[in-house]
């Protein structure tokens, strides 16, 4: 069988990344633009703020829960009739979504929207390994990441514009050209693909990923407002781990499965992989803290705080294609493996912001985070997606989103718990109050606390490259000895 990356033309090949990179593009600037609306909707829609997040929560979770099956789905029938339904179902739901009277029916069509997402997301970087070779997969992974990094910057920023000059409702129907765009060039492009023989919908593994992936982000999501030590915590957790256990029998035995877990006996993928979901945790829990460091101790205005938390995102954006490319030339240990490093140093930088620092000096301590996340991310996702054999490319492009979506998920939980924590221990005993009202003080000993925690987690990350590495090079030694 010919391989797809050798039977399209360079031309092609860019056209098709095109059409993924509209999607990807549209899909980061959405998960960032809607924060923008949501005190708009509890005035316009007469909603309590406590069903207003769930505009943000239904399209998480949904997305989440859903992308693996949609995944497998993809290996099965073909990448193409799914990213071109997703798209579909995207801007029907969005435009549904603009023309929503009440807040109940924008939820329901937010599910319509992560549903629509999740088909045409998913299977993204699937697409974008299958169709370049090795020796440029780094590059154009590294130019994906950019996309999700401008769409990241450009929904803050938009959103506002719209908000101010129009209504909320514009931020849904602004992502039609890019939907038209994304949906022309891959119905045009993308190459018809035909199924690798018959095989069965694994539907009782993805009823049960469903349901541990559900639980469990609700679980990190709402721990820290009821408490984890809960009943109903407790019960989310139990459940989740119950899932998960069927999940796994379940997948051993049945034929055709979701996930084919015999893809995790790959060191490389595996090691890969945690690194992917470590660094995430980093990065979750760090950036929440962030608004609180700017708004409550730098007093600065809402606008220039908006500005200053697009640092990361930029820096990330800036340093993604340029790490894919040198590694498509260097390798991804040694470029991935230096991203680690920098991300360690931005986590040092970081726990040395105090109240006297400037806007200047913010900068360039959350850069140095967010470029060696983007030295690290396209190296990574490069050697994730390279390790798996090419019938598996849709699943193992779902299990990299899950990766993203709960290390981050976790992260904001862990961290956020730990800083709380810290602020409670540093304003001491007698304190009663709110943690985000404690003295500067506490406040600020406890992100160095967090920002330092972040660093080991980060050089646990360094480990496993470490562990890769020697992993590598032993195959290789055994041959050496036997020549």
């Amino acid at each position: 069988m010919t391989n797809l990356s050798e039977a399209l033309t360079p031309r092609h090949r860019w056209l098709i990344f095109a059409a993924i990179c509209s999607g990807i593009f549209l899909d980061s600037k959405e998960g960032a633009i809607v924060v923008v609306i949501l005190p708009a909707l509890v005035n316009e829609l007469q909603a309590d703020f406590t069903l207003v997040q769930w505009v943000v929560l239904s399209f998480t979770l949904t997305k989440t829960a859903i992308i693996l099956s949609v995944g497998r789905l993809g290996d099965m029938i073909g990448k193409r009739p799914v990213f071109l339904g997703g798209t579909v179902a995207f801007l029907i739901g969005s435009v549904l979504a603009g023309l929503a009277p009440n807040i109940e029916l924008l939820l329901l069509f937010r599910v319509v929207q992560a549903v629509g997402g999740a088909f045409a997301t998913a299977l993204s970087m699937g697409i974008v390994t299958e169709i370049f070779p090795a020796s440029e997969r780094g590059k154009a992974l590294g130019l994906f990441s950019a996309a999700v990094s401008i769409g990241g910057v450009a929904g803050p920023f938009l959103g506002g514009i719209l908000l101010e000059f129009l209504s909320w409702r514009w931020i849904f129907f602004v992502g039609f050209p890019f939907s038209f765009v994304s949906f022309f060039l891959a119905w045009r492009y993308l190459p018809v693909a035909s199924p690798g023989g018959r095989q069965r919908f694994d539907w009782t593994g993805s009823f049960l990923m469903t349901v541990f992936l559900l639980t469990f982000i609700l679980f990190l999501t709402f721990g820290n407002r009821f408490g984890y030590r809960s009943t109903a915590m407790l019960g989310l957790f139990a459940l989740s781990l119950l899932a998960l256990a069927l999940f796994i029998q379940t997948e051993r035995r049945v034929k055709d499965p979701l996930l084919d877990l015999s893809i995790f006996r790959n060191a490389q993928f595996s090691l890969n992989l945690s690194m992917r979901f470590v660094s995430f945790i980093v990065i979750g829990g760090v950036y929440l803290l962030l608004p609180f460091y700017l708004t409550n101790l730098l007093q600065l205005d809402p606008v220039v705080v908006g500005l200053l938390l697009t640092t990361t995102w930029i820096s990330f954006g800036v340093a993604s294609p340029f790490a894919g490319t040198l590694s498509d030339r260097f390798g991804y240990r040694r470029i991935a493996g230096a991203g680690l490093i920098l991300m360690a140093f931005g986590c040092y930088t970081v726990s040395t912001l105090s109240v006297d620092t400037s806007i200047p000096g913010y900068v360039l301590r959350v850069s140095a985070l967010g470029l060696g996340m983007g030295l690290f991310q396209s190296p990574n996702n490069s050697a994730v997606m390279g390790s798996v054999p090419r019938e598996r490319l849709g699943v193992v492009s779902g299990i990299n989103v899950i990766g993203r979506t709960l290390g981050r998920t976790s992260g904001i939980a862990a961290l956020g718990a730990l800083w709380a924590s810290r602020v409670i221990a540093y304003a001491g005993p007698d304190y009663l109050g709110s943690v985000t009202e404690a003295a500067a003080a506490a406040q600020i000993a406890a992100l160095r606390d967090v920002s330092l925690t972040a660093l080991a987690i980060v050089a646990l990350a360094l480990v496993l490259s470490g562990w890769g590495i020697l992993e590598a090079r032993t195959p290789l030694r055994r041959l050496q000895r036997g020549l």
